[in-house]
């Protein structure tokens, strides 16, 4: 879809620029598809806040998506794009033969209308799910489960994908948008193609306001604030490293830590560049 830019009638259209998503259905998703979604303001149960820059926000209804696609060789059919606000990436409304209904993570060139099918050997085209010992060498794909029946979890944000580029012994190579190159169970499912909506990276908010519509709160930078406040505060950077509110080292410092999946790392990102 293409970008949309405004006439300056106000300062906050003269830098707007967004998706345009007149070809996405208006109305309200299916309701039985959906489930209530409370905001936290980035509170635990204890009240404490534990994540900083969330609060307010409008209302949404949490789309119910299907990250698994085990309905295999049952076909089903495109109903509808809709936008989710809970996520960058547009999704689609599939009816499927047997008559019911569920949303998937909407790929690139994918219309009303189209027929997509999850199976062993399915044809590889967008919208199509299968397993990583299925596909050619070099296929683009999505939502892709990092173990067997689990759910994809990697590339499905808004224009993301990975690329299938081997095979070892019941283990497929996958390439991914970092650089990183990683093994995953060849059993693992994964959808044909790239991820809708790639322009999201060009949108611009136009706005302050517009930011705190998605639930995001202001970002004070830490370099002016006061010392009592940021381990960065006192706007001097000289004689201690920089740091997180908490005082851990930042800036340079890794911040990976899990050695329980490094055996499945075959390139990591750091050394493809």
């Amino acid at each position: 879809m293409a970008l949309k830019t405004f006439r300056p009638t106000s300062p906050g259209l003269r830098q707007l620029v967004q998706v345009d998503r007149s070809g996405l259905y208006k109305g309200a998703p299916v309701k039985m598809l959906t489930e209530g979604l409370h905001k936290t303001g980035g509170r635990n149960n204890n009240g404490r806040i534990t994540t900083r820059h969330i609060g307010g926000g409008h209302k949404r209804s949490y789309r119910l998506i299907d990250f698994r696609r085990r309905k295999h060789d049952v076909a089903a059919t495109v109903e509808r794009l809709e936008y989710d606000p809970n996520r960058t990436a547009f999704i689609a409304l599939l009816k499927y033969e047997d008559g019911t209904q569920a949303y998937i993570l909407a790929p690139q060139r994918l219309a009303v209308g189209d027929r997509v099918v999850a199976g062993e050997k399915v044809d590889v085209k967008p919208g199509n799910a299968m397993p990583l010992a299925s596909m050619p060498i070099g296929t683009i794909v999505h939502n892709v489960e990092l173990k067997p029946g689990r759910g994809g979890q990697i590339a499905r944000s808004a224009g993301a994908f990975v690329q299938l580029v081997g095979r070892d012994s019941g283990w497929a190579v996958l390439k991914l948008s970092s650089g990183e190159t990683r093994r995953v169970s060849s059993a693992c499912m994964a959808s044909v193609g790239a991820v809708s909506n790639p322009d999201h990276s060009n949108e611009v908010t136009g706005k302050a306001g517009r930011t705190r519509w998605k639930g995001t709160r202001p970002t004070v930078r830490s370099i002016t604030m006061n010392p009592i406040d940021h381990p960065n505060g006192g706007r001097t950077n000289g004689g201690k490293h920089w740091a997180t509110p908490w005082g851990k080292p930042t800036k340079g410092f890794k911040t990976r830590k899990n050695k329980a999946t490094d055996k499945y790392i075959v390139r990591s990102r750091a050394k493809s560049k």
